[in-house]
């Protein structure tokens, strides 16, 4: 007997909508960000008088189809100067799709321009309430198939995953206060995978094998202090990831004698297998509870008021400049209310030079030019992790950074 399984093809619209979507699957189509009410009366204004053509893209397209793996910072950047300002997409068409995150492959956007604005519509249907979209048959087979293929087009899930995990902000007492590696066997200096290492929690909090906790830590080395370019203010300390450890057994005392025949009691290290390694682990490196796996979804947009912030470093390198993809952490945080998604222009420091035609021989300062964009992933207080979309030029720590309108 042949069985046919009957499924609506859909896929779901969302601004980096999971830059962990390796980890994603189809059924997390639910899990779907809200609309915020600045972003919904946005569209309607939108959708009231149209979008003016002078914010149109240069090489908008009159008419395109929606692709499984399309994303909502892809399709707004097609059509709009200013991608993150993806509402204004969604209200260019507001009366037929009635959620900005859920699209449907296949469909046909049709570019109107009229009097000076431009709308969108769909061609062949009034709305897009998921009702009108074509069954599809398949055959019956497992099928395993991320939210998107990219949620960026410059982005690709293994770019920003592992500082999900890695990337950590930390107040030097909180940090001093961890677990730390006290032994490996054998008078082993450089521990990898695969080795076994003893450790110890701190004074009055030994580190104990109990099912109700964690047995699976994040490896890290002492921690880096950061410093705002432009004060020198301590901002915080990035702790540089180094592998995981699973406890084995718990940290406990033991009843001896000494030599004298006197009786001690000794301290007896926890055991903890090393189960990865980024780089070689070491004698003095803290333990860290492995966090829960999240589904993050992150929705481009620019700050909501004016925001001038700096970068401080770039993410695991020695050298201060950073190209496409790379990570860089820069001086504002929540305390600044940027969250994930935040969007910033990179502006290049302008150079100084002399003026060699005046007499006078007057140092000059050029002007600061914009050469790319980046987007915030994870924020702590006073610092974040940003993820560089575009680039034309190289970024260097100390390079502005400001609203991207």
């Amino acid at each position: 007997m042949t069985i046919f399984l009957m499924a609506k093809s859909k896929v779901a619209w969302a601004a980096v909508a999971a830059c962990t979507s390796a980890l994603w699957l189809a059924p997390a189509l639910a899990q779907v960000p809200p609309v915020t009410g600045a972003q919904k009366a946005t569209a309607n204004e939108v959708a009231q008088k149209g979008l003016a053509l002078s914010e149109l893209a240069a090489d908008a397209p009159e008419r395109y189809t929606i692709k499984p793996g399309d994303s909502l910072w892809a399709i707004s950047k097609l059509y709009l100067k200013s991608p993150w300002r993806w509402p204004e997409l969604w209200g260019m068409n507001l009366e037929q799709i009635k959620n900005p995150h859920r699209i449907f492959p296949g469909q046909v956007l049709v570019l109107e321009r009229r009097n000076g604005r431009a709308t969108l519509s769909l061609e062949g249907s009034s709305n897009l309430s998921g009702e009108d979209v074509p069954t599809v048959r398949v055959s019956p087979r497992n099928r395993l198939e991320t939210l998107a293929d990219s949620a960026l087009p410059t982005l690709r899930p293994s770019s920003i995953e592992p500082f999900l995990a890695e990337a950590l902000i930390v107040d030097e007492a909180d940090f001093l206060a961890a677990p730390r590696i006290v032994s490996a066997q054998e008078g082993r200096v450089l521990l990898t995978r695969g080795d076994r290492a003893y450790a110890r929690g701190q004074a009055g909090s030994p580190l104990l094998d109990d099912p109700s906790r964690e047995k699976l830590f994040r490896v890290f080395r002492t921690a880096t202090p950061l410093k705002d370019p432009g004060t020198g203010t301590l901002l915080g300390y990035e702790a540089i990831y180094a592998g995981k450890a699973r406890l084995m057994g718990s940290e406990s005392t033991v009843d001896e004698t000494d030599a004298d025949g006197k009786p001690i009691t000794s301290i007896v290290p926890a055991r903890i297998d090393i189960i990865a390694a980024k780089e070689e682990i070491r004698v003095g490196d803290r333990l860290l509870p492995e966090p829960a796996r999240q589904v993050r979804i992150f929705t481009p947009h620019a700050p909501l008021g004016h925001l001038s912030a700096r970068i401080v470093s770039v993410y695991g390198s020695a050298v201060e400049n950073a190209a496409q993809n790379q990570v860089v952490v820069i001086n504002k945080g929540t305390a600044d209310a940027v969250d994930a998604g935040t969007v910033l222009a990179i502006l290049k420091n302008g150079a100084r030079v002399v003026d060699k035609e005046d007499a006078m021989h007057p140092k000059i300062k050029l002007p600061d030019e914009r050469i790319g964009l980046l987007m915030v992933f994870r924020s702590f207080e006073k610092l974040s992790y940003a993820l560089i979309l575009e680039i034309t030029d190289g970024v260097r720590v100390g390079d502005r950074l400001e609203s991207p309108r």
